[in-house]
């Protein structure tokens, strides 16, 4: 499990990422301007990632390397 989650979650990423040049190329033939296309594609990537930051759990009061500690 340790090793096939982080490479099942990396190929779905490339899967998401896939459509993107077919996203943008659609995006800059209908507006006539590519670099509009690339705007609202990183514009709406900006705000997906402040979202989910935003929104996502955040374990607090964690002490890290306590398990190292404890072994000393």
């Amino acid at each position: 499990m340790r090793g096939t989650f982080p490479g099942f979650t990396y190929q779905l990423g490339n899967l998401l990422a896939s459509g993107n040049a077919t996203l943008q190329a659609g995006l800059a033939q209908s507006y006539g301007d590519y670099a509009f296309a690339l705007a609202v594609v990183a514009g709406v990537v900006a705000v997906a990632v402040a979202l989910f930051a935003g929104f996502g759990l955040e374990a607090r009061g964690v002490r890290f390397g306590a398990r190292q500690e404890a072994r000393a």
